[in-house]
């Protein structure tokens, strides 16, 4: 069997578009042309199924595709009164327990050209409005005990903390994220930055979007193109 070629995936994706209404497409389209892989979002053991799931929530809000998530201690979920179906839209890159996978996402991410940054309040290079973004930006963020890893803050290509005037020692996690992604949203929408998804990324993401809603496009799919592996 042969994954299907990326003519092949719009040929399918052309096909399963008539069975969608035209204000559905439409939002598609819109919310597809915001969307941005820029920056992405570093789950490093999280053990609060709410609070992955509002980070969740805020990265499909603020047009973000990717979600890295690392598990180590604790399996990843989604506490759907959250996340709000949010989950369904986004892509979602598990890395599954075992020892090193915060240093195999991190290999990953950098071979995808990312800089590493650990979101951290207790060392740091920089403030969050020092942050640069020229680069593509991974944000790592470590769980709600112990916060990240040593090799995740040893490992990263700075260490970054947001400023705060309290008593308290940290933001809460979601908090935290939503914070940063924010501020850097608004950042990168307002530079000249090419921060858009490529036409082969449109077209993959749209096809899953799609295939979310569309009862028959697993026999559809399997009809048009028996010998594909899906």
């Amino acid at each position: 069997m042969v994954s299907l070629t990326i003519e092949q995936k719009r040929i399918l994706l052309e096909r399963l578009l008539e069975f969608v209404n035209d204000r559905k497409k439409q939002l598609f389209y819109e919310v597809l042309a915001n969307r941005t892989r820029h920056i992405t979002v570093v789950l490093e053991d999280i053990y609060q199924s709410q609070n992955s799931s509002a980070v969740i929530r805020s990265a499909d809000s603020f047009g973000l595709q990717d979600i890295h998530v690392l598990e180590q201690e604790n399996e990843f979920s989604i506490f759907r009164d959250i996340a709000l179906g949010s989950g369904k839209w986004l892509t979602i890159k598990k890395y599954p327990r075992q020892p090193d996978n915060t240093r195999l996402a991190y290999e990953a991410l950098r071979t995808q050209g990312y800089q590493i940054i650990a979101t951290t309040p207790h060392q740091s290079d920089l403030v969050l409005e020092e942050l640069n973004i020229e680069k593509k930006t991974a944000l790592v963020l470590g769980n709600e005990l112990h916060g990240l890893s040593d090799y995740a803050i040893n490992e990263a290509d700075f260490r970054m903390r947001i400023p705060m005037f309290g008593f308290a020692e940290s933001f809460n996690i979601s908090v935290s994220a939503s914070i940063c992604m924010h501020y850097l949203n608004q950042k990168l929408r307002n530079s000249n930055l090419d921060w858009s998804l490529s036409e082969v990324e449109k077209t993959e993401i749209m096809l899953s979007w799609i295939q979310n809603i569309v009862k028959s496009a697993n026999q559809i799919k399997k009809m048009m193109f028996p010998d594909a592996k899906w």
